[in-house]
């Protein structure tokens, strides 16, 4: 689940607590991307509300030219070393910013910088423009209704279950039209990271980023990896089943996440199973009373 510490997150620390306690959710973690920011505010406000809380961040990070995305739970937050992680990518805001930004209008519309100003407001990135950013202000452009890139994007086309995210992955992502470079630190890097400051590893939603390349995602499962995040708003029952069986074979626990968002994901609602059995259900929650 993400905050608005994440580029794409929409609520507060102790809202989306607020929300978890409504919809009946007993333990809980926020994976913000790339910032620790999210945990003591949520730490503080599950206790009061009788949740169990585990510290969590979400790293991009790269291995074999794929990028990935890596689950640390369980994580000591206040480490500087999660600082650090989150400095480079600000670092890099202002240049990959004005790169999509560039390649948006190459392929065809206009969008002023004021617009993508305005749209990020008061955000903890609002000095990062995403693609879903792009694609919230290009959808609700009039001149672009009858738009055929955009049309896929809207309520009824193929797109539309998350309009915004789904842009995102067509068009903004490795290889994709708009693609620009964030330079993300190394795979075995982060891994060791979120291992030194007491983290449990674990793959997030391994279909998106490893769908094209399956011998990548077997080899990583051999270097130190915690567990996989089979059961999520991206999987299908057939992937789902796919890598908990690939992460069952290996001993590594099968986790699941809502990789809730808010607007940016409109579909995407809080405590649902995903299709995750009971004997896989009551694995994760011994793993979670064993190690967690």
């Amino acid at each position: 689940m993400h905050t608005y510490y994440s580029v794409d997150g929409e609520f507060a620390p102790a809202e989306l607590v607020s929300m978890c306690h409504q919809a009946g959710i007993r333990t809980m973690s926020i994976s913000d991307h790339n910032c620790v920011k999210a945990n003591e505010e949520a730490i503080t406000c599950a206790e009061r509300l009788n949740i169990r809380y585990i510290p969590a961040v979400e790293i991009d990070c790269v291995y074999r030219d794929v990028e990935l995305h890596l689950l640390g739970y369980q994580i000591n937050y206040k480490s500087p070393d999660f600082d650090v992680v989150e400095k480079n990518l600000r670092e890099q805001c202002s240049r990959y910013s004005a790169e999509i930004h560039a390649l948006t209008e190459q392929m065809g519309f206009k969008i002023g910088k004021e617009e993508l100003v305005a749209a990020r407001g008061d955000a903890y990135w609002k000095e990062l423009w995403t693609g879903e950013t792009i694609a919230q202000i290009l959808l609700g452009k009039p001149e672009y209704l009858d738009n055929e890139i955009l049309r896929p994007y809207r309520l009824g086309g193929a797109r539309s279950d998350n309009p915004r995210v789904n842009f995102y992955w067509d068009y903004y992502a490795l290889g994709k039209t708009c693609y620009a470079e964030l330079r993300y630190p190394d795979f075995k890097h982060v891994l060791e990271l979120i291992k030194d400051n007491g983290g449990k590893a674990v793959i997030a939603h391994p279909n998106v980023n490893f769908r094209n390349f399956p011998e990548v995602f077997e080899d990583i499962l051999g270097l130190g990896v915690d567990g996989v995040e089979a059961f999520c708003s991206y999987h299908d029952r057939e992937s789902a089943e796919h890598y908990s069986r690939e992460a069952r074979k290996q001993g590594l626990v099968v986790t699941i996440g809502s990789d809730f968002h808010g607007k940016t994901k409109p579909n995407v609602r809080l405590g649902e199973d995903w299709g995750m059995s009971e004997t896989e259900s009551r694995e994760l929650s011994a793993y979670i009373e064993d190690v967690m």
